[in-house]
């Protein structure tokens, strides 16, 4: 049996029998749960070690940039050659290309002959075009005599020189199909120049093939799932200034203001956030259609820079967005009919409101107080994100095995060279994917321990307010939000790990279920019958639900960690105990409170989203080295960003709210019933029996 909270969090009797003033929340408090604050800070040591492999080890020019025949990343100035501004990858080789498209032959894209240019060569309407190998050897040119050049030294090639490149064997190599730069590769269009072609062949040049499998070589290469998952993580590094402004300045701004007018305009402010969140998720859905193509004519394109409006290329990045767009389609018609479906109940919201709005009166500086835990996690997602980027870029350069014939003339020594002729290409091993994924918990466990935190800091000054009859008086200490956080430091960090633990570990084994279920999925493994189907969503539904349970609890949970700074498992039970007595009176007018709160906190991420996409549609990130594939994963990001900030604001409404009535119940069962420490405003929004009376009605109704 649970003890009366009376005697830990109200006024209680001292040893000699008197009543003590100045003393809530205070007890014999000591830490809880400290294995788990060890196991916590033990974490953050490993993360720093994971973080610090992939700044030593990895380069994110390789999610943007190709590599050439050296192992050198595009665009890398510290290459050998430099390569300072020469972005783009060249296959020299056409011949080399259509052979690794065809189906029975073991030559590989990445084997052929490339080289990093400033742009994408032309062929020459009257005459023959060259490109050439990097300058070196004899070919006395600076690589800015190169570039001016148009990468043309053929005129001072030796006759052995001159018979190697008729041989498509360099260091020239003849420009015979136009290219277009499609994410920063020179994708060859099936249709030679033949103009060219003429020149070439009266020059004695082998045979070029002309068919169309040397456009579908490269296009597959580039639109693979890796290339692709890189080119996201690329995006998300270079629009890094609307990550700044739309995940982090925007939702702080929004949520303040939406914490101002539940202050002053608690009345209206559940019909303005219904109506607000409407419309904000009809224009993101709307902007998905307009990037999809399906609306207007401005589709997102692959192609950089300008080009012949009659060549149309098409990747991944367009079909994940029709996808989401589909999505998006689906949620916006749910969420528009379930706020209309809840309509009715915004009565009971905006009673249960008013009394989170008068908490945040008494006690102002709960408004303030979430920037604290908002400024440590804007600090730790930057240094997180900068990790992650260098993470997925930690693969080693190493030279290809390869069987093939990919002789080529070395300049440095003079001669064909067919030893060491192979490409390069990143190689990961399974311990990065471990890193990876080490990363990726790291960053939840870490939001979800300061929202926590901060959770349990706001429900301790809450509980203060309570338990003094919601008056402002010298029983509470003075800025008791400091109060409160000196007491989670100084006793509760380690109950507070435990449960951003255990529901991050959920969410950590929802994710690995996926991955299994994908690779399944895609190696054609997956079972087919219907009883592998059923345990497979069973088992993912069971964990979706055990999640969302575990979220509420550690939430109530929090509450009493904050009250009677008992350990996580206890005050888990102790609140759940308080909750299942107390369901049918409290229920309804929480769960619709919470709803009220939710939508509160899209509208906030969807003005994110919608702000990141006007960024995104400006000329910055539409051309040159700052164009992104897809505005999708930043978008996402700023939308995900945008919501942590929310909860951690809207944390102030939300734990006050469920603070109060956590108290509120654990008193009327003490006092037979009668609440003697509620507030008048609560008592008259809880306790009114023809109010409850009217909300029961109303539920049997429907």
């Amino acid at each position: 049996m649970r003890g009366p909270l009376g005697a830990v969090i109200g006024r209680y009797p001292s040893s000699d029998g008197s009543d003590q003033m100045g003393s809530i929340i205070r007890h014999n408090r000591k830490c809880r749960d400290l294995v788990f604050l060890i196991i916590f800070i033990a974490f953050w040591v490993a993360m720093i070690v994971n973080s610090s492999f992939g700044f030593n080890q990895g380069n994110p020019l390789r999610l943007t940039y190709g590599l050439d025949y050296k192992g050198n990343v595009c665009g890398d100035k510290h290459a050998h050659p430099g390569l300072r501004e020469l972005e783009l990858k060249y296959w020299l080789n056409p011949n080399q290309v259509y052979l690794s498209g065809l189906k029975d032959n073991q030559f590989k894209l990445e084997n052929a002959r490339s080289i990093c240019l400033l742009d994408c060569p032309a062929p020459s309407d009257d005459t023959l075009n060259w490109v050439c190998d990097y300058p070196e050897g004899e070919i006395r040119l600076s690589m800015s005599d190169w570039i001016d050049r148009n990468y043309d030294y053929f005129e001072f090639l030796t006759p052995e020189m001159r018979n190697a490149s008729l041989q498509l064997q360099g260091p020239c190599y003849p420009v015979i199909f136009p290219s277009v730069n499609v994410f920063w590769s020179c994708q060859f269009i099936a249709r030679p120049s033949n103009s060219s072609l003429k020149h070439w062949q009266q020059m004695g040049g082998v045979n070029i093939n002309e068919d169309i499998i040397i456009d579908k070589s490269i296009h597959r290469s580039i639109n693979s799932r890796s290339a692709v998952l890189k080119r996201y993580m690329a995006d998300i590094g270079k629009s890094w200034p609307v990550l700044l402004v739309c995940g982090g300045i925007v939702p702080l701004a929004l949520s303040v203001i939406w914490l101002l007018l539940i202050r002053y305009f608690v009345a209206a402010m559940p019909w303005i956030t219904v109506a607000l969140f409407n419309i904000l998720i009809i224009s993101v859905t709307m902007f998905y259609y307009l990037k999809a193509g399906w609306i207007g004519n401005d589709a997102i394109s692959p192609i950089i820079g300008e080009h012949d409006p009659y060549i149309r290329i098409t990747g991944r990045e367009l079909h994940h967005l029709r996808a989401v767009a589909v999505l998006m389609t689906f949620i916006m018609a749910v969420s528009v009919l379930t706020s209309i479906a809840i309509v009715r109940r915004i009565l009971m919201a905006t009673s249960v409101l008013k009394v989170a709005a008068k908490v945040i009166g008494e006690a102002q500086a709960l408004i303030i107080f979430p920037i604290i835990p908002y400024t440590i996690l804007g600090v730790f997602y930057m240094i997180w994100f900068s990790a992650a980027f260098h993470l997925f870029s930690s693969g080693q350069v190493v030279q290809n095995n390869c069987s093939s014939n990919c002789c080529a003339y070395d300049l440095a020594s003079k001669q064909i060279n067919c030893d060491r002729c192979c490409g390069y290409s990143i190689h990961y091993t399974p311990h990065i994917g471990i890193a990876i994924f080490f990363h990726l918990f790291g960053c939840y466990w870490a939001t979800q321990f300061f929202k926590a935190a901060s959770s349990t800091v706001i429900a301790g000054s809450v509980a203060s307010y309570y338990w003094a009859r919601g008056e402002t008086s010298g029983e509470i200490p003075f800025l008791p939000v400091f109060s409160s956080m000196k007491r989670l430091m100084r006793y509760s960090l380690g109950s507070v790990a435990l449960g951003s633990l255990i529901v991050s570990s959920v969410e950590s084994i929802r994710f690995i279920l996926k991955s299994i279920r994908h690779r399944l999925k895609v190696s054609g493994t997956t079972p087919n019958n219907w009883f592998g189907k059923a345990a497979f969503h069973a088992a993912r539904f069971c964990l979706s639900c055990i999640e969302w349970t575990l979220k509420s609890v550690n939430r109530n949970a929090y509450i009493m960690i904050a009250i009677t700074g008992k350990s996580f498992c206890k005050s888990s039970a102790v609140a759940t105990d308080l909750i299942i007595s107390n369901i049918l009176r409290i229920g309804r007018v929480n769960v619709i409170g919470d709803v009220i709160l939710f939508l509160g906190k899209l509208c906030v991420s969807l003005s994110t989203a919608l702000f990141a996409f006007l960024m995104l549609d400006t000329h910055r990130y539409k051309s040159a080295h700052n164009k992104i594939s897809s505005p999708l994963f930043p978008v996402l990001v700023c939308w995900g960003l945008g919501y942590v900030v929310a909860t951690l604001f809207f944390a102030v409404v939300e734990m006050s709210i469920d603070t109060i009535i956590l108290s509120f119940c654990q008193d009327s069962e003490e006092h037979q019933g009668t609440a003697q420490y509620a507030p008048p405003l609560l008592i008259e929004t809880l306790n009114d029996q023809n109010e409850m009376q009217r909300l029961t009605q109303g539920s049997n109704e429907i």
